[in-house]
């Protein structure tokens, strides 16, 4: 993805956030030089938890049709998973646009709640992973949306209007994308690791490559391990 791409839809996704009255935090804002400063002191978590801006086609370079923006607000790390205590959750706020598909993928260790918070409809196509982990396109797939059991035909399609969310198991193989408009996402789960635990049905990366036809207007989380050495 270019880079002036990038800068163009954290404005545009920034504005359709706050429509709905969801303010982003204030490192949200930092510039390049600011995050860079801040992290090697008093904000090394924002680095160390890789929170922040993070815009993907997911290497494909299509991003209106195959792509995901997202932020990462909040997250602990394994260490806390390990001791047990400390910030053992995440959140994320999303957006997926009209018919702008977030491929089919399951995680290993990630339970999550994916909320509509508003727009048009979210739908989400949803199988079983079979013990090996593979997709099973026969069994039922067993999940909650908002509290109540459900159990769902392998491959239906599950629809949210604004207000309703699922709970997805690490068994639940997923892909989803907007209906009738691009979709405000809010995502609360366990601790969250892109790098390790994203489990794709096709060979395709997790991270955009940027082509750096411009400044930065504010860091992705990819783009952390080069900027912030």
């Amino acid at each position: 993805m270019k880079r002036s791409a990038i800068n163009e839809i954290i404005r545009e996704s920034d504005a359709f956030i706050r429509s709905f009255g969801y303010v982003m935090p204030p490192f949200a804002y930092w510039s390049p030089e600011e995050m860079k400063r801040r992290t090697a002191g008093d904000s090394a978590r924002i680095r160390d938890h890789r929170l922040g801006w993070d815009i993907t086609d997911y290497g494909q370079g299509k991003f209106d049709d195959l792509g995901l923006f997202l932020f990462t607000v909040r997250n602990g790390n394994n260490a806390n998973v390990g001791r047990g205590r400390g910030m053992l959750y995440a959140e994320k706020i999303m957006i997926s646009g009209e018919n702008q598909i977030s491929p089919m993928h399951r995680h290993n260790l990630k339970t999550e709640d994916i909320i509509n918070k508003g727009g048009g409809t979210l739908v989400l196509e949803l199988f079983k992973a079979k013990p090996d982990g593979s997709i099973d396109e026969n069994a039922d797939v067993n999940t909650f949306t908002d509290g109540t059991a459900r159990t769902l035909p392998a491959g239906s399609l599950l629809k949210l209007a604004p207000g309703e969310s699922v709970t997805l198991e690490p068994d639940t193989w997923h892909a989803f994308w907007g209906e009738g408009g691009k979709v405000l996402i809010g995502e609360v789960s366990n601790v969250n690791d892109d790098l390790t635990d994203n489990i794709f049905r096709d060979p395709i990366g997790r991270f955009s490559t940027v082509d750096e036809d411009a400044p930065p207007l504010h860091l992705l989380v990819s783009d952390y391990d080069n900027w912030l050495d």
